[in-house]
């Protein structure tokens, strides 16, 4: 049976194809016959409760600089859609979050992935802190006396913001980095939102991994190494996959979560391990579906659409 797929995503013309999950999960739903809709989240429109949107048919191909072919836009109500991809990159903010909101009043008799009310109750560097155990000794605040009794007792440190995305704005501090109260500074003045500060766990110089999980279950990863001279391994920064394979307390910590996200509705997640720590939970628009097939892994965009079209079935 084809389904009608709508596609949230920054506009189809501006993503990089080598690396973007939701190209990856557009062109299996093509391969599989699926009718694929293309929108940017700001054409949402809600009306009591129906939502509607001005819809583009859209055909993808696996070819830079010619990946896509836009149909006429047409205003269609989203309830006639069949799956809802809710894809496009943060920040997570108000923005995403009015959208999400939109999205919850079609949901689930147009499944939304991820759920859309769990996307927006779980904030990728907040919702991990529910498995704080797993973690690094981590602290959110703004609070200066806060940071520094942290950075007290545990050294260096990594500073980071709340709802930053793709490795941006992230900071080692040294325990004698005199660069420290300018850092504060900068933070306080460009971010409201409290930061992350974690403990630095060295061991980042072998790697990050990217784990993904599809509907609680593990399904594949990317070891990204960080660029020389570099504290990032986000591959928009630089960062290279390489070829990995899970550690026993890597398993405990995707067997941990997996219940958790399945009860959520959280069917793709990626989430991020640094030397056996779990560090996010990203929920919003997972990358690496690509790097871990191109790597030899599987191609967990399959392992996706078989999921959902047993949901959609019943």
């Amino acid at each position: 049976m084809a389904l009608k797929v709508a596609v949230q995503m920054d506009h189809i013309s501006s993503i990089n194809i080598a690396g973007d999950s939701a190209f990856a999960l557009m062109l299996e739903a093509q391969a599989r016959g699926h009718e694929l809709y293309h929108y940017t989240p700001d054409r949402l429109a809600m009306i009591g409760d129906d939502v509607f949107c001005a819809l583009e048919p859209v055909e993808v191909r696996d070819e830079k600089g010619n990946h896509f072919t836009l149909g006429e836009k047409k205003r269609t109500n989203m309830r006639d859609m069949d799956v809802v991809l809710m894809r496009q990159d943060p920040p997570f903010d108000l923005s995403y979050i009015a959208a999400t909101h939109l999205l919850e009043k079609i949901h689930p008799h147009t499944l939304v992935v991820n759920d859309p009310r769990e996307v927006r109750n779980a904030p990728e560097k907040l919702f991990v802190t529910e498995f704080a155990d797993l973690m690094p000794p981590t602290l959110i605040t703004r609070d200066k006396d806060e940071i520094d009794l942290f950075r007290k007792q545990y050294g260096d440190i990594v500073m980071k913001p709340l709802f930053g995305h793709g490795g941006a704005a992230v900071f080692r501090i040294t325990q004698d980095d005199l660069n420290y109260g300018s850092l504060y500074d900068f933070f306080a003045a460009t971010f409201r939102e409290p930061w992350v500060i974690q403990e630095f766990l060295p061991n980042v110089k072998h790697g990050d991994k990217r784990i993904l999980l599809v509907d609680g279950e593990y399904a594949g990863a990317v070891n990204r190494v960080p660029a020389e001279g570099d504290l990032r391994s986000n591959m928009v920064r630089g960062g290279s996959p390489k070829e990995s394979e899970l550690t026993d307390k890597e398993r405990e910590i995707c067997a941990r979560l997996g219940p958790s996200l399945k009860e959520k509705g959280l069917i793709l997640v990626g989430i991020d391990v640094i030397d056996g720590r779990l560090t996010e939970i990203n929920v919003t628009a997972p990358t690496g579906i690509r790097a871990v097939k191109r790597i030899g892994g599987p191609d967990i965009a399959v392992r996706v659409w078989d999921v959902l079209e047993a949901k959609v079935k019943g």
